[in-house]
């Protein structure tokens, strides 16, 4: 299945890490934070203006990105989890070097 945004809306897959102390201990899913970072899967056309006309998406798919703790709306496609935020909602853009 394939779901497209609308207007100013992003479709973030969160990066999952395994997180471990420096004792070696892994800490369960259950204890830990949702990241704050993930790739983006897909973007809406854009904002439409009060003039008529649409501002375009800073955003693009496949960029790294930060974003709020607790920005967007989870939800479940194919086995996978997602999160779908407006484009306001993301904080940076991740440059890879």
């Amino acid at each position: 299945m394939k779901v497209k945004p609308l207007h100013d809306r992003v479709i973030v897959e969160r990066l999952e890490k395994q997180e471990e102390t420096v004792g070696g201990i892994i800490i369960p899913d259950t204890a830990k934070e949702k990241p704050q970072q993930g790739r983006v899967v897909a973007v809406g056309p854009g904002r439409l203006t009060e003039e008529g006309t649409r501002r375009e998406m800073t955003v693009k798919p496949g960029n790294l990105v930060i974003f709020g703790k607790y920005a967007g709306t989870e939800f479940k496609m194919d086995d996978k989890e997602y999160l779908i935020l407006r484009e306001d909602d993301i904080y940076a853009v991740l440059e890879e070097q």
